[in-house]
């Protein structure tokens, strides 16, 4: 297992960690110069952040900066209620494909969706296998496209808290049920986002991690899990506040060969966007190295 305790090398920062400083919108070029101020080596950003400052302008200072990028946020929203819904968010995830490879992006990050209507507060439907039914569909349309493109997908589970609005693959193993059913030769096109928030409570977590292996293994997301946790969206804790044992889960993954960046990503309206963004940036770097 490697050892982060004497630099921050391969730590990122994804991009909505410092969304806001101060409790105001902090612009993405901003967030850029003072990750590359830290030698913070890697990001991964928000589409509507990019969108913000201009797809060009961001590739350039990227560049600039000497940064690579651990993934891009993000791809998926898969279901529909009708055809025209389900082609909408197909040519969207195109366009996603193509900004991570201009981006030169490790990964495109996929967070499915799932009851259409649900996220604005009214579900078209409670048919949750016809969501998933969607997402798999939509997947293996999206990977022609992702394989042209070099540019691999990575499905992020997320807690089954969400399965109604954000996401109705909520473990390792579905995503991995997924990815062996559109990608069986494991060629490198499809695999996951293990985002510890997600799923450190899962019972299958080490045994699903070994089947998915260093070719499945794509991104690695840190963050903590407090308790009690005030808001299931927006209340994550810095790494070391909370009750997850982050380097277990790391070692499980690293045991496989995953050798990536540790990426962290925290939403936290009511603490960590409320302080300077330089505070968070710090203390990011001081947690990865005594609590991932």
């Amino acid at each position: 297992m490697r050892d982060f305790s004497q630099d921050h090398r391969w730590l990122s920062i994804n991009t909505a960690t410092v969304r806001q400083s101060r409790a105001q919108d902090l612009p993405l070029p901003d967030i850029l110069e003072a990750c590359a101020r830290r030698r913070i080596r890697a990001i991964s950003p928000w589409r509507d952040q990019v969108a913000a400052a201009g797809l060009a302008n961001v590739s350039r200072l990227v560049k600039a900066h000497g940064l690579e990028l651990s993934g891009y946020c993000r791809g998926g929203m898969f279901t529909a209620a009708d055809d025209a819904g389900l082609r909408a968010a197909d040519d969207d995830n195109r366009r996603a494909v193509d900004e991570a490879r201009e981006l030169n992006a490790a990964c495109l990050v996929l967070v499915v969706g799932a009851l259409p209507g649900a996220l604005a507060g009214k579900a078209a439907h409670k048919d949750l296998a016809l969501s998933r039914q969607q997402v798999h569909d939509g997947i293996g349309r999206l990977l022609e496209h992702s394989r042209a493109a070099g540019m691999p997908l990575a499905i992020e589970p997320l807690h089954p808290m969400y399965a109604a609005d954000r996401a109705c693959v909520n473990t390792l193993e579905q995503a991995l049920d997924l990815c062996d059913r559109l990608d069986p030769s494991r060629s490198g096109a499809l695999g996951v986002a293990v985002d510890v928030y997600h799923v450190w409570w899962d019972p299958k977590l080490r045994d699903q991690i070994e089947r998915a292996g260093r070719q499945r293994l794509l991104a690695l997301h840190v963050c903590d899990w407090l308790t009690p946790t005030t808001d299931l969206l927006n209340d994550r804790g810095m790494m070391g506040d909370g009750v997850i044992d982050i380097p277990r889960i790391r070692g499980w993954m690293e045991a496989q060969g995953f050798a990536g960046y540790s990426e962290v990503e925290i939403f936290s309206a009511a603490n960590w966007w409320r302080r300077d963004a330089g505070e968070v940036l710090d203390t990011c770097i001081e947690r990865h190295r005594s609590a991932v």
